[in-house]
C-alpha cells in the first residue's frame, strides 16, 4: 500500500490543500485523509532538511487563532516573522517552489480552518512598517504599517484623501490586495505605484495601471504579494483632520460591533443594495450555530460570541447564503478570505 501512495506521490505537487491529488486506480483501498496524513508527513521532512537560515522569528506549529481578530482557527505548520525586508528576501529564495505561503497582516479579514494550514504564514505586521512623506503630498508606506496608522500620519500633515484608511482594521499590504475601502474611500483611488516581491525573492515596481482594480478586487499577477506603495494624497487638509477621523469613527461605532471578535465585514456588498440589509430582511440577525452569531447591531458581521470554531463561523456564512439566495435570488459574495484544511472528524 505504501509504494501505491508512493507512486501518487511522485505524480503530485503540494500546491495548498491536499485534497484531491491521488490517482483511485492506484490506491483505491485508501482514504482521501490516509494520502493526504502521507503527504504531509512526506512535504515536512523535505522542508526539514533544507538548510534555511533566518534572522527573523520562525515558529512551529503556530495556532492561529491568537493572530486573527476572529480569535479562532487551527495551526499553521510554520509562522514565520522576517527581521526585514532583506530577511524576507532571503526566505523566499531558499525555500522549495512549491512551499505553500499564506501572508499575514492583522489577520482581520481571514478566517483558518481548524484543520490548520501547510506551508508557511509569512507575518507582516510590525515589520515592513516604514511610512514617510516626501515631495509634499506622497506617501512612502510599507505593507506591515497599519491602515489607521496611514490615516493618523496623513491628517496630521494636513493631507487629505486618506482619511478613509482609519476604519480599515488592518495592514496596508492587505488593503492593497483586495482593494479594502471604509466611509466611501477606496485604497487604490489613492495609490500611484506599488513594490511587489515573488517567489524568488526579486522585488518588482509597478504602477497602478498595472492592475486591474474593481470593488474590492485587485489582480495582482501570480506568486507576487505587495509590499510597499506610494500614495498620493492632496495638500487640502486642515488641522481638524484628526477630529474628522474620530467623528467618522465614533459614527461606525453606533452601527456596528466594534470591540468584539469579528472580522468585520463578511460579504461584499451586491450591486445597487446592500448585504447587510438583505441578511436582515432574511429574518437572520442574532442567528447562531454554536458560539458563531451574527450581530445583532449589523447583520453583515459575525461575532464570535465565546469560543466559535471555525467550521461554526463557515457554517453560519453558508446558511446566509443560502438563504438570502433563496429569499431574493443573490449571491453574496464572501469578502473574508478562507483557507485552509478541514477537521477530520
Amino acid at each position: 500500500m505504501r509504494e501505491a501512495i508512493e507512486r501518487s506521490f511522485e505524480k503530485t505537487k503540494v500546491l495548498g490543500e491536499t485534497k484531491e491529488f491521488y490517482e483511485p486506480s492506484d490506491v483505491p483501498e485508501m482514504l482521501a485523509h490516509d494520502v493526504a496524513e502521507f503527504m504531509k508527513k512526506e512535504y515536512s521532512k523535505k522542508y526539514s532538511q533544507q538548510d534555511i537560515e533566518v534572522r527573523g522569528v520562525m515558529k512551529l506549529n503556530e495556532p492561529m487563532k491568537k493572530h486573527t481578530s476572529w480569535r479562532t482557527g487551527g495551526h499553521a505548520e510554520r509562522y514565520f516573522k522576517p527581521a526585514d525586508i532583506d530577511d524576507l528576501c532571503s526566505f523566499l529564495r531558499q525555500i522549495p517552489d512549491d512551499e505553500p505561503l499564506l501572508w499575514l497582516g492583522l489577520g482581520s479579514n481571514l478566517l483558518v480552518r481548524d484543520g490548520g494550514l501547510q506551508g508557511t504564514v509569512i507575518a507582516l505586521s510590525g515589520v515592513l512598517n516604514d511610512l514617510h512623506i516626501y515631495d509634499d503630498v506622497c506617501m512612502h508606506v510599507g505593507a506591515g504599517v497599519t491602515c489607521a496608522k496611514v490615516a493618523r500620519m496623513s491628517v496630521k500633515a494636513c493631507l487629505s484623501g486618506g482619511e478613509f484608511l482609519a476604519g480599515i482594521p488592518g495592514t496596508m499590504g492587505g488593503a492593497l490586495a483586495m482593494n479594502a475601502g471604509a466611509f466611501g474611500g477606496e485604497t487604490w483611488n489613492i495609490v500611484r505605484s506599488v513594490e511587489t516581491i515573488n517567489r524568488q525573492g526579486q522585488r518588482i515596481k509597478r504602477v497602478a495601471a498595472d492592475f486591474e482594480i474593481a470593488y474590492r478586487q485587485v489582480n495582482l499577477p501570480g506568486d507576487e504579494w505587495f509590499i510597499s506603495a506610494e500614495l498620493l494624497l492632496a495638500g487640502d487638509g486642515d488641522k481638524n483632520g484628526l477630529e474628522r477621523i474620530q467623528a467618522l469613527l465614533n459614527k461606525r461605532a453606533e452601527s456596528q460591533p466594534t470591540g468584539k471578535a469579528s472580522c468585520g465585514s463578511v460579504f461584499r456588498n451586491p450591486e445597487s443594495d446592500y448585504a447587510a440589509r438583505l441578511i436582515e430582511v432574511s429574518g437572520l440577525k442574532g442567528k447562531s450555530i454554536g458560539n458563531a452569531e451574527v450581530s445583532d447591531k449589523h447583520a453583515n458581521f459575525i461575532i464570535n460570541s465565546g469560543s466559535a470554531s471555525a467550521e461554526d463561523i463557515e457554517s453560519l456564512i453558508l446558511l446566509i447564503q443560502e438563504k438570502v439566495k433563496l429569499d431574493h435570488g443573490i449571491d453574496l459574495v464572501p469578502e473574508v478570505r478562507i483557507v485552509g484544511d478541514y477537521k477530520k472528524v
